[in-house]
């Protein structure tokens, strides 16, 4: 559970430096910066962003609504875990406050955005209400490492940020598609997608363990995975994510489907460990696989996303951070508290109810998640220019979880 040091340094370098380059690069010379995002890599492609009757691949749209499919997937991977399986972290009582505290790190939030766009003027709300999003997501990379610095490994209140962390990435990942589409809906593109993952859960998942049933060789399942191996499942992910760009929803979310349709084994050890690299079936097989080439991408998504000049600070770029720093611990302390003590659902032991303060400054690191949201909620331009910047700072909020957990005096406990 707690080995995630190499993945987070390298995730955590990687995306840090492609956002560092892009912020210097598009202050020097914002014009040559530009040009390289907006490359055009094939015009009238058949994938590509919709413009005047065809579609036009772009550099920028292969990283933000091709290759992020993957960076999504194993989002989806570790929530799906969570939730279906026997042990897994958001079932049963025990999430129950975690989903509770959720909740209020969402509507804080929200809450705060929106109010205080109100206060504003008719003017900026109707400039920045769409960007309301924003400040709901929780980076759960960077996240669980302040939480470790601040916490100590060992700290029932890293596992609930952790618990925390991952219904927060279910929620972005519902607010993404439902408010959020990328073009006109056509809904009925999306039976291609739940076709292609259903088609290949039934040949290749279900039917040869159902033929091997009473069988402990499983020799159909073991002759399958032999000859083809993740073949099938690339093959639907990339059928459904076609089947997401034509429905209107956002690309980056189009292999959702296939990922409950990989056969996986009935235990997980949670996001990152190190443990699941000798597990051998194929969902995790398929997840380390990735975790290089995912690295990559979000270099990439860092250099693409976060080249912002500084004199595009704007109202976007106060209310996203306040939406995260004021929000979130707000939010998170009121619904966790309300889930405690008057729902009487309880808390971790060893956890206090002031440790929610801290967990939700931890929390308000929106990086990776609030810049991607930024991008689809805004067209390009002075309003998303300034809500990605709020989405960068919101890197402070480290620096104010390690001075409040100081301040209110948490034990760290390493373990």
């Amino acid at each position: 559970m707690y080995r995630v040091w190499n993945f987070l340094a390298d995730y955590s370098l990687l995306l840090i430096f492609g956002a560092v380059t892009a912020l210097i690069w598009a202050n020097i010379d914002g014009h040559s910066y530009h040009a390289f995002v907006d490359f055009v890599i094939w015009d009238h492609a058949p994938i590509g962003h919709m413009h005047d009757g065809h579609r036009t691949l772009t550099l920028h749209y292969l990283v933000n609504d091709v290759l992020m499919a993957l960076f999504f997937a194993i989002a989806a991977k570790e929530v799906w875990e969570a939730v279906i399986l026997e042990n897994g972290s958001l079932r049963g009582k025990k999430a129950a406050t975690p989903l509770f505290a959720t909740a209020g790190g969402m509507f804080g939030p929200i809450g705060v955005y929106l109010g205080l766009a109100m206060i504003m003027g008719s003017d900026t709300y109707n400039a920045v209400a769409n960007g309301w999003a924003i400040p709901t997501a929780t980076d759960i990379a960077f996240s669980y490492l302040v939480g470790r610095i601040v916490f100590g490994a060992g700290h029932p209140a890293v596992r609930f940020l952790l618990l925390l962390a991952i219904a927060d990435d279910a929620a972005g990942l519902i607010i993404l598609a439902i408010f959020y589409p990328s073009g006109d809906l056509a809904p009925e593109w999306l039976l291609l997608s739940f076709g292609a993952a259903l088609a290949v859960f039934v040949l290749f998942n279900w039917l040869p363990r159902r033929m091997d049933r009473g069988r402990p060789e499983r020799p159909h399942s073991t002759r399958v995975r032999k000859a083809l191996g993740g073949l099938p499942y690339v093959i639907a992910g990339c059928i459904s994510w076609y089947g997401f760009m034509q429905s209107g929803l956002h690309p980056a979310l189009g292999l959702l489907p296939v990922v409950p349709a990989i056969p996986h084994a009935d235990r997980a050890f949670g996001i990152f460990a190190e443990a699941e690299e000798h597990l051998h079936d194929l969902l995790n097989v398929l997840e380390h696989a990735l975790k290089h080439p995912v690295e990559i991408v979000l270099f990439f998504f860092g250099l693409l996303n976060a080249g912002v000049e500084f004199s595009s600070m704007g109202d976007a770029t106060w209310l996203v951070l306040a939406g995260l720093i004021i929000g979130k611990p707000v939010g998170i302390l009121f619904f966790g508290w309300l889930a405690a003590k008057p729902l009487k659902l309880g808390i971790p032991e060893g956890m206090r109810i002031i440790d929610l303060v801290v967990i939700g400054f931890v929390a308000a690191i929106g990086f990776t998640v609030s810049l991607f949201v930024a991008s689809v909620a805004f067209d390009a331009g002075p309003v998303q220019d300034a809500a990605k910047m709020g989405a960068l700072f919101s890197f402070a909020a480290a620096i104010l979880s390690i001075v409040a957990g100081k301040v209110l005096r948490v034990q760290k406990m390493d373990g």
